[in-house]
Parts: C-alpha cells; structure tokens; sequence
C-alpha cells in the first residue's frame, strides 16, 4: 500500500477535528516523527498531537546525532562493525541492567531504520569520523566511533512550516558547523586543522548569506528533514495539544483524550513519544538524587512527564526513574544553562568540589561525570556545585563556554564566574583550602603527560576533544594568571526512566503483560540503554529505532514496505 492509499479521517470530519487514524502520536521529536513517518510508509493515517506551539521537542535542541550500530553509513566507511561486536560493547556497558531481548531489538532495528529512512525519506546522515564510543576500550568499543549525523538542510525547504519549528539558538555567531566541524574548530588557535576548519565554515555562512538560505545542521537539521518528509508523505501534526488522558475500550488504548476536550480516535495504536519529567520539579524531587532542579535541565519545557503519569494510571511497568543523561552544565542565574561537553577535555582547566580537590576525570564521558558528581558528594566537600578551574593560558587557546579563544566572560556574568591573580587568591574567595595543592599536582601529572590520579587523557574518547600538540592532549599546566572558577551544576539533556517497553515498543504491565494498543519510544520510555551511554546519539537512535519498530507492530509486519 502507497502512503497515499491509507484511510482518511472518519468521514464528515475536517482534519483539524480528526476524529480517527490509524496511529496517533504524541510528541513531536524525533521519535515521535519517526513514528509518525514510518505510518505514511505503511499506508497508515497518522496525526502527531505536540503539546507546545512548536514541534521538534528536545531533538532540536541536540547535537542530533544518532549511535546505531552496524548501519551502512557505518560499512561505506569501512569500519568493519559487526552486530557481534556491537552485542559484546553493550554486554561490556549496559550489561545485564536491560534484557538481552530488548539488546537484539535495538540492534535490528537500528540499521534497517536508518537505510529506510535514507532510501524513502528526506532524513540524511554522515559519519562522524573518530568520534569515538564513549568508552571505546571496553570489549566492541570502537575508537573511530560509531556516530552519524544529520546532513546540513536548508530551513527555506520547509516553506511556512518553518515558523513554528523549535530553534536552538546556540551561540554560533551565525555559524552553521556540524559536531564534526566543531571538533577541528575549537583548536581555531592550535592547529592548522582548526584554521582550516574556520575557513570551510566561514565559506558556508558567506555561500549562505549570498544565497538567501538559512543553513540548519544538529538537532534541528534532523528535525526539519523529519517534518519535510511527513509533510510530502501526507501526515498530519496539530501544534497546541496536550495530552490530557487515553481513551481505553475493552482492556485496549483505542485514542488520546487532548487538553481542550476532544478525543482522537486510533484504530491501530497510541505511540508515546512525549518525552521525559525534566521540567517536572516535583517529579524530579520524587525520583532523582537531590539536589536536583529544572534550572538545569536542557531538555525542552513540555517534558513535565504527561506519559510517565497517564501510563502508571493505566499499571505500565517502569523503571530507571531515577537516572538522567547527564549534562555536566554551567548555569548562569537567568540564562540557559550551557552543556560542557567539549569544555572538559581541553587542558589548563580542572574540575573541584567545594573543598579544591579534583574527584573524577574531567574529560570523561558526560554522563558519566555527571554520576561521579553525585556519587562523590560529601557534606564537608560538595561536589553540587562543583568548581571549574581555567587559567589565562587555556582560556586564550580554547573555545569555552561558546566563548571563542581569548574573548572574555561576558559583562552579565560579574559575581557568577570568579577571577583573581594567583591560585591562593582565587582558592580564599571561592573558598577551596585544598586548591593550592590539587593544582600543585595537577601540574606535575601534566608536566608528565601522566593523570595518576584519574587518567585523564588515557581515552581515546578523551582525547577527541584535546588538543592534538600536547604530549597529552588533555593535559597541561594551571600556571599563568589570572585564574577563573565557574560553577558546574548536574544537568541533563532529558531523564532516562519512563514507561517498561518490550523489543517492539509495546507498553508492558507490571506482571510482564502488554497493555494492547499503547506503545512508547524516547525519554518516556525506559533506555535500552540502562544506566550508561555507549555513545554519542544513544538518546536519539533507540528513540527513532523504537518509534519504527512500534508502527511495524501496529501495520502487522516487520518489513519495510509492509502494510
């Protein structure tokens, strides 16, 4: 069946009103566009319902990559995965914390959703060479990585849909750059890489600027392609429509009940993909390690946990409530909070708890920083927040903060980041009586090229960010003043835990049972991913991966092309 054959709308009922489809969605990233698209390929009707008045939901806000093993972009690279190695890296991280059955789904799923995507679809991606797993010297860890990107789009494609599209609005001064561009970018003052890299970005923004586009690349090039391809395929979205309840009929999720009364019938399934509780601070204090709050969260602010309690309602299983996707994160009062990810891993800079002593590898994967900060937290040395320790040295090489090398702190953030002239100056007003000495023996480890203490540098994930002309590129001296200290707090970009789901997205009871008709994929539903993150886009990838499984289960085949 063509996307163009399945069944309309209940008769005598406009679009705007729709009163039955064959699938509804609800939620408007990638997981749930996913969703939506693979029904058009199914011939199925489709209505995504978004409970804010602009679609893309956290994606949009990300680096929109995707971490799906053995995928062809992967084999036109010549990496040489294979799903047996793909199998024993997340034996090696995620271990036994997830079923071995929910493991093999992701790891089928994944490829064959990406090539059907790539060959019936506007959505695009590309390797991202040597980003590398995140901890790639486990058992199938890959060095050269495992990550694919979203293809840069022209926004102009979109025509009117591009006005109610989420932006990201990171501080790129105009820039479009791809994580791949980043990565060369921020040693602009380094390498002849990084010049390199300046010039070909450069390049584009000017092609752009004579050319009348607006270039997208991240998070939000995924998600224009996503909703460019469910509009040429016929689907439909209604922007402004929280969910309010399900509609159950016979021990079965027949629909959705929206905010402003009206009910949406589905004839195959309900899929949730709204999102996780990140906005949610009664939730976040119910499940998460305290201290803990929305001010530091990047995930976007519909996600206040409408499936987690809607699913508990009809007696969803769940689990992993209480972890997030760590986002090591500088939170200035006002402001955005600002996702310290390549920050972490340049040299000159160390990371404190409030007594001065170092507690983790500063460049370790984020998520598992963020683990560290709240595992390491004591009463007589907190680590909530924790102090980011830079010298002038690193601050003029070194993209930080989105601030490019040598530009400094802005005006606003007087009294939020500390500066002073010596290392015992700055230790008595922040108040860190071990600081002299941590930084005493940092210096000697980076004098060394040796972190004793936490191994700093010793990955090959650490090094991806470092700077390439170090002896170690992750280490070197806190020696030339003045010297900054800046708060880190435990961010996230969304929570882990939501609704227990089966190899194809299907909602399971306590008991183990399939509550009929309600599926979930993304942030509301529990990670495939267990307590860990194997990999750059090990958020979005299972999320699309599972969205596509669900309406495979829901058209009654598993086979792209069925219907």
């Amino acid at each position: 069946m063509s996307p163009q054959q399945g069944r309309s709308p209940q008769q005598g009922q406009s679009p705007e009103q729709g009163q039955e489809y064959d699938v509804v969605v609800v939620g408007s990233g990638a997981a749930g566009f996913a969703a939506a698209i693979t029904a058009r390929l199914r011939g199925l009707t489709v209505l995504v319902v978004e409970k804010t008045d602009r679609y893309g939901g956290s994606t949009a806000l990300s680096g929109g990559a995707i971490w799906v093993p053995g995928n062809h972009h992967l084999d036109e690279a010549g990496l040489g995965d294979t799903y047996e190695k793909a199998r024993a890296y997340l034996d090696a991280t995620v271990g036994e914390r997830v079923p071995a059955a929910r493991k093999d789904a992701y790891l089928a799923h994944g490829p064959r959703m990406v090539r059907e995507f790539h060959d019936r679809t506007h959505v695009r991606f590309m390797y991202t060479p040597g980003y590398a797993d995140y901890f790639p010297e486990a058992l199938g860890g890959m060095a050269q990585g495992r990550s694919v990107e979203p293809r840069i789009v022209d926004l102009e494609r979109l025509g009117p849909l591009a006005a109610t599209m989420r932006r990201a609005g990171l501080p790129t001064y105009g820039l479009t750059m791809t994580s791949y561009d980043f990565r060369f970018l921020n040693m602009i003052a380094r390498t002849w890489a990084g010049r390199r890299a300046s010039l070909r970005v450069g390049a584009r923004a000017v092609g752009a600027l004579l050319t009348r586009r607006t270039l997208l690349s991240l998070g939000e090039a995924l998600i224009a392609r996503m909703r460019l391809s469910l509009h040429e395929l016929g689907g439909e979205l209604r922007l402004n429509a929280p969910l309010a309840g399900l509609l159950v009929e016979d021990g079965r999720v027949a629909g959705v009940e929206l905010a402003d009364g009206r009910t949406v019938r589905a004839r195959g399934g309900v899929v949730l993909a709204s999102g996780g509780f990140s906005h949610d601070q009664a939730l976040r204090e119910k499940h998460l390690p305290a201290p803990t709050s929305t001010a530091w969260t990047h995930a976007s602010e519909g996600q206040t946990g409408d499936a987690l309690r809607i699913g508990e309602e009809l007696g969803a299983a769940t689990d992993l409530l209480d972890k997030v996707w760590g986002a090591p994160s500088v939170c200035p009062p006002g402001e955005k909070p600002f996702f310290l990810v390549a920050d972490r891993g340049i040299p000159g800079m160390v990371i404190v708890n409030a007594a001065g002593e170092r507690y983790a590898n500063e460049a370790a994967p984020y998520h598992r920083f963020v683990d560290r900060m709240y595992a390491c937290d004591r009463p007589e040395a907190t680590t909530v927040p924790s102090w980011l320790i830079l010298d002038a040295r690193s601050k003029a090489r070194y993209i930080f903060a989105g601030l490019f090398p040598g530009r400094p702190f802005p005006k606003r953030w007087d009294g939020f980041v500390q500066r002073a002239g010596t290392v015992e100056e700055l230790a008595r007003r922040i108040g860190t009586p071990a600081l002299e000495a941590t930084i005493a023996r940092f210096n000697g480890f980076a004098a060394r090229g040796r972190d004793e203490d936490f191994g700093r540098g010793d990955s090959a994930y650490d090094r991806y960010y470092g700077d390439p002309t170090l002896p170690n590129p992750n280490l070197a001296p806190l020696d030339k003043g003045p010297f900054y200290a800046v708060p880190v707090h435990p961010g996230d970009i969304g929570t882990k835990g939501g609704l227990v789901t089966d190899g194809d997205g299907r909602v399971l009871r306590e008991d183990g049972g399939v509550i009929a008709g309600l599926y979930a994929a993304g942030n509301c539903s529990a990670a495939v991913m267990g307590e860990t993150y194997p990999g750059p886009g090990a958020t979005i990838g299972p999320a699309m991966a599972f969205a596509w499984a669900a309406v495979n289960d829901i058209a009654g085949s598993s086979t792209p092309g069925g219907s």
